[in-house]
């Protein structure tokens, strides 16, 4: 099959791109040709390295660079002959639809974002995978027949960009939390400082790690220093590879008030974190319902709280929550995640299919 996966740009740091770039290298590795098609960005060369080709299309929101892009995309896809288009932005299936509807090419979105308002934009794809059953439900609430929607649980474990990672454990300070995310409103990174707060009062010798940046990293920096547990939380910035951090932490905390499937999950998992995270949207499917994770009410410091002093008083039931991060861990691969896309583009084909010669 011949795939290209669409998107509005390469870099590191965002979800979605992560997301596409672990597909798209695992659908070489299936025996597919795959391209990508954005403006460009960090992961380039490891894209170039798993023999996907690159192609530049604008993202600009503009009527002129939008028509101008649909031109393009439409004389890029008589050109390469896709059977697919995978779209996983907003812009990237506005620019698709018309591309698809005049090259005759299947296009299937992704819902990443599915809180954004413009996400069911994404319902212009044949076929709409949803990263969660969560998302499912929320999509068809915006009007999505339920008939094209496609669940397809994010995972990462054995990705391509994973490749050549450290596997050097962070030397951290013990009990050592650890939180990885932007930092921005949705991830709930404010409740997750008033419970460590209220913890540390009782247990001094815990330590907690935020690790990632975004556009209120100075405001929840100042909120820190303000508490009494200020010399026990170290801001570390964005990294690009967060994972030995994971690998050093004893407890992985996720407050997130609105989070579709996030992918730091199965990555906090595969590094045998106890995990703590928010049931909200897709999260208690990345942790088994509850039976790999600690699942709290979001916007619940004191829940929040309840469990970290658990786990931090609690030596076996720490041991005990770090081995259970382990059950169904299988499921957060991304081989099951390429087959499993696989199969929604042979639905998104079907209608298209030419009949075999008799």
């Amino acid at each position: 099959m011949r795939i290209l996966h669409l998107l509005n740009h390469r870099r590191r740091l965002n979800g979605h791109v992560h997301a596409a770039v672990d597909l798209a290298c695992a659908q070489v590795k299936l025996g597919h040709t795959v391209a990508m098609a954005s403006q460009g960005g960090d992961f380039d060369e490891l894209l170039r390295t798993n023999g996907i080709e690159t192609f530049v299309v604008d993202h600009e929101r503009r009527p002129g660079p939008v028509l101008k892009s649909v031109v393009g995309l439409t004389g890029l896809l008589r050109r390469w002959r896709p059977d697919v288009v995978h779209a996983h932005m907003m812009t990237s299936a506005v620019l698709a639809w018309p591309a698809c509807k005049l090259t005759r090419v299947a296009l299937v979105t992704t819902v990443h974002n599915e809180f954004e308002k413009g996400a069911i934009l994404m319902g212009l794809g044949d076929r709409v995978i949803a990263v969660s059953a969560a998302v499912a439900k929320s999509m068809q609430k915006r009007g999505i027949s339920a008939s094209r929607i496609d669940v397809v649980l994010n995972g990462t474990i054995g990705s391509a960009r994973m490749t050549g990672r450290s596997e050097v454990p962070k030397s951290l300070d013990h009990p050592a939390i650890v939180f990885v995310g932007g930092l921005h409103p949705r991830k709930g990174l404010p409740d997750l400082l008033q419970a460590f707060d209220a913890v540390h009062a009782q247990h001094p010798a815990a330590r907690l790690y935020v690790v990632g940046g975004g556009p209120t990293q100075d405001s929840y920096t100042a909120m820190a220093r303000a508490m009494a547990s200020a010399d026990a939380i170290a801001f570390a910035g964005p990294q690009d590879d967060p994972y030995p951090w994971m690998l050093g932490a004893d407890i992985f905390v996720l407050p997130s008030h609105a989070d579709p499937a996030p992918l730091v999950l199965s990555e906090a998992r595969e590094a045998g974190c106890a995990v703590i995270a928010t049931q909200v949207d897709g999260i208690p499917e990345l942790l088994g319902q509850g039976e790999s994770g600690i699942l709290v009410p979001p916007k619940s410091p004191d829940r929040i709280a309840d469990a970290l002093r658990m786990l931090v008083t609690d030596p076996d039931q720490l041991k005990a929550w770090r081995a259970k991060s382990q059950i169904g861990i299988e499921n957060l691969r991304i081989d099951r995640v390429a087959r499993a896309a696989l199969e929604v583009y042979g639905r998104a084909i079907g209608p298209r299919a030419k009949p075999s010669a008799s």
